[in-house]
This record gives C-alpha cells, structure tokens and sequence, in this order.
C-alpha cells in the first residue's frame, strides 16, 4: 500500500512509462483511492496524438472508478449527498476540484470555480503524482465531489460516470424538459449514445442521430435512437422541426446543420467543440427571426454528477453500456491501449487496473 504504480506521458510521440512512486500521507481533507478500472476518454487521445496540449510529465486518465482505501484524519467521511462513506466503498468521483465558496461555484458553474483542479490533466510533480486514471491509486482533494457507486454496476460502466455521462446530463439540464420533444444528436460517439439513452428516459418522442460512422450509427439504434442518417450519403437529408439538437461532435458543420434543422423557438446544446476547429458561421437573422437559443456546455456541475450516478445506477441493464468498452488492457499494456484506441476508434477502450502490472520502471 505504501507503493504506486503510474504510467507517466512525457509528450506526443513518447511511450508512456510504468513507474513506481510511494504514496504520500494524505493532507487534510483527501481521500486516497484504489483505482480499479479506467476508461480513454477522446480527450487522453487528442492529448496522446498533440492535438490537445498538457503540462507534462503528467498522468491521463479522467474517467475513472475506484475503492476507498484511506481517509485523512480531518475528512467528514460522507459524500457530496451526506450519505456515509467506508473504507471500501466503491465511489467515482467528479474530474474536478474547486473552491466551493468561490463565485462561479456559488453560481451552480464549480467547473469554472477558483482553484480548479482536474483529474487526469495536472503535471507529475515530486509530491503531487496521484491524480490520474492511470495510476494504481488517486488522492482526492477538497472540493471534489465523491458519490458511492452500487458493486451491481459493471466497473467499466461505472468508469464512464464521471466524463461522458456526466456531461450529457449537463446537456439535458440545459435544453430543459424533453417530454415528447422532437430530438437530433449530432455524433454518436459515446456522447451522443448516452444523449440517446437519456433523452429516451427523460420522454423524448422521436430522436434523431446523425453521425459519418456507420458503424456507430447501429450501435445507436440499442440506445434509444428512433432513425439514423449517415451523413457522409450525399443523398441523405436532415430532418427539420428538430425541438434540441444536441452536437457532440464538435464540428463545425454539424453545429451549422443543427441550427438549419431547428423548429421556431428550438434550442441548440452544443458541448462536442473542446478542439480547434474552423468557426462555425451562423445566419444570425435566422437565429433572431426563428427564436433560436444556442446554449454550450463544457464539463458540467454537481447536480449533473449526481443525475448521471443515477440514471446509470437505474439504467445500466436497460441500455447496453457493457458493450461500451470493445477491449481492455492492463496498465502495463497502457502504450498499447492507445495505440488500439487511434487505430480502431471504438467507443472506449479500457484499462482494468485489477490485472497484473508489472515491468516498472523506477
């Protein structure tokens, strides 16, 4: 336990190295976790392949479920619900620390709150290693929310909670009540599957997923999605009278093609563009004579954590997330992960932290 083991990224083009670093006595507050299991999120690939740029070295891995092992002697042992927290709970955690008393925090926005901290983002440093998805162990600081898990959810279903689940419930609190409501999801990565599978639960009547993959665009179907369009057939339409369109893709013809789509008085939730791309031209005539709203969203808030912890703890059986994750390494395996992740491009590919890792490097 005094030991952990940590694949570190030095930068784009570098194979991450296993090494082994003593975990610290915690400080007031943390709580030190077992990691066992983690999912590649798109944005440890666009890390992994320079499109997106990290103080390094650094830790990636945001999407992540572990067991408690140790709190520190001041923390308040329950968690961001007040419920009781033990020693070997299975909890997820949500990707960020704030300052819950700062003003953006107060404002119901602790993603953007004073002294942010993300999982999974920060730089390795001599006393500050723990806080990666790739990694034995994570030290949770203050100002993290920490929700418990039940052990009926699959630990690769559980991983994806606290990123793409997360997110998308954020999406939903913005577009606002779904009931019999007209949707089209614009990439259907794990993004949008998941925007399927809840817009399906909140009482959407018809939904639309419009994606260049065929290949996700069936797997949409399992998760809600009414009708499908393939957007790469130049044959092929989007459909109009849309009441929200939700891009998760981030590209700009999609945010475009999502606002053609819209109804009078439609929303537009746009949280795919976490990445350079060309600017999205918008009719802002069409938007004011349409009575169009456009709303982004980058990360979410508590009340979204605490809604995706619940909609997958409900609907985990009644939606296929076990096929999310296609193949799984061990954290040893880590370079290899990737390198099938930008290969293949399945929806997650994950990292079991309950295998055996071995080859350290000191």
């Amino acid at each position: 336990m005094n030991k952990a083991k940590l694949m570190v990224f030095e930068g784009q083009g570098q194979p991450m190295s296993l090494q082994e670093q003593n975990i610290p006595d915690l400080k007031p507050g943390e709580i030190l976790v077992k990691n066992r299991y983690t999912s590649i999120c798109g944005s440890d690939l666009h890390t992994y392949c320079g499109l997106r740029q990290e103080k390094v070295p650094t830790v990636l891995g945001h999407e992540i479920v572990g067991e408690i092992l140790a709190f520190s002697d001041e923390h308040h042992q329950t968690d961001h619900l007040g419920n009781k927290l033990h020693v070997g709970d299975l909890v997820t955690w949500s990707i960020f620390s704030s300052d819950p008393d700062s003003a953006m925090s107060r404002a119901g926005m602790p993603q953007k709150g004073s002294g942010l901290f993300k999982y999974g983002h920060a730089q390795v440093t001599a006393d500050d290693a723990l806080h990666g998805g790739l990694s034995t162990h994570c030290i949770l600081k203050p100002g993290t929310a920490v929700l418990g898990i039940s052990k009926e959810v699959p630990l690769p279903v559980a991983a994806i909670i606290n990123c793409a689940v997360a997110t998308v419930a954020g999406a939903l609190r913005l577009a606002g009540n779904l009931t019999e409501k007209t949707i089209l999801i614009t990439g259907s990565g794990l993004l949008g599957m998941v925007c399927a599978a809840m817009c399906k639960d909140a009482g959407a009547k018809f939904i639309h997923v419009a994606d260049i993959n065929l290949q996700r665009l069936e797997q949409a179907n399992d998760f809600g999605a009414n009708e499908t369009h393939l957007l790469t057939d130049p044959t092929v339409q989007l459909p109009g009278g849309i009441d929200v369109a939700f891009d998760m893709s981030g590209s700009a013809d999609a945010m475009e093609n999502c606002l053609n789509t819209l109804a009078i008085g439609g929303t537009a939730v746009w949280i795919g563009a976490v990445f350079n791309t060309r600017k999205v031209q918008v009719d802002a005539e069409s938007v004011v004579r349409r009575l169009i709203t456009i709303k982004g969203l980058h990360n979410y808030n508590f009340e979204d954590f605490v809604y995706a912890v619940n909609f997958i703890s409900k609907n985990h059986k009644v939606f296929p997330f076990e096929k999310v994750v296609s193949k799984e390494f061990s954290l040893s395996d880590t370079n290899e992960a990737f390198k099938y992740a930008v290969e293949h491009k399945p929806l997650r590919v994950g990292i079991n932290l309950d295998q055996q890792t071995d080859q350290t490097n000191g």
